[in-house]
C-alpha cells in the first residue's frame, strides 16, 4: 500500500484556494493532484467536496482517485446528465444577443469567455476536445 504524508503541506492554504477556484478546472485540477499526497483529514473534506461539487468530471474523478487511495469509501462520481451550470441556456442567449446579428461561432466563444469565464471554464473543461463543436451546437439552436 502506498504510504502518504500524513501532516499539512505548508502550502496548504494556497492549493485550498486553488482547488475552490471556479475560474479554472485546470488549476483546480492541479491542486487536487497535489494535495492527493497528503492523507490528512482537511485534505479528505476538501476532496470530499470536490469529488461531489466540481462541475468538472475530470476533477471529480482525480479527487475520488486519491480519496480511493487514502482508503476513504467513496462511490466514483458519474457525469453530469444535463447542464453542468443552471441556466447555461439563458446564459448563452444573453451573450448572443449582445453580439451583432452577423457575428461567428468564434465571437460568441469568445465573448461567452469574456462574460462569463466561469462557465467557459466549466464547459470547455467537461467536453475537452469536443467542447467548440458542442458549443456551435448550442449557438445554432439559440
Amino acid at each position: 500500500m502506498k504510504q502518504f504524508e500524513t501532516a499539512l503541506p505548508e502550502q496548504f492554504e494556497t492549493l485550498k484556494k486553488q482547488a475552490n477556484y471556479t475560474s479554472s478546472w485546470r488549476e483546480r485540477l492541479d491542486a487536487v493532484e497535489m494535495l492527493s499526497a497528503y492523507q490528512h483529514d482537511k485534505i479528505i473534506d476538501l476532496l470530499k467536496n470536490r469529488m461531489q461539487h466540481d462541475t468538472v468530471n475530470k476533477v471529480q474523478l482525480a479527487a475520488y482517485e486519491a480519496l480511493s487511495a487514502f482508503g476513504e469509501d467513496v462511490e466514483k462520481p458519474s457525469p453530469a446528465r444535463f447542464d453542468i451550470i443552471k441556466g447555461t441556456d439563458k446564459i448563452f442567449l444573453r451573450v448572443k444577443k449582445s453580439l451583432p446579428k452577423d457575428h461567428t461561432v468564434a465571437d460568441f466563444a469568445d465573448k461567452l469567455k469574456r462574460m462569463r469565464l466561469d462557465v467557459f471554464d466549466a464547459y470547455e473543461g467537461d467536453k475537452g476536445i469536443q467542447f467548440m463543436n458542442w458549443l456551435e451546437e448550442r449557438w445554432a439552436k439559440l
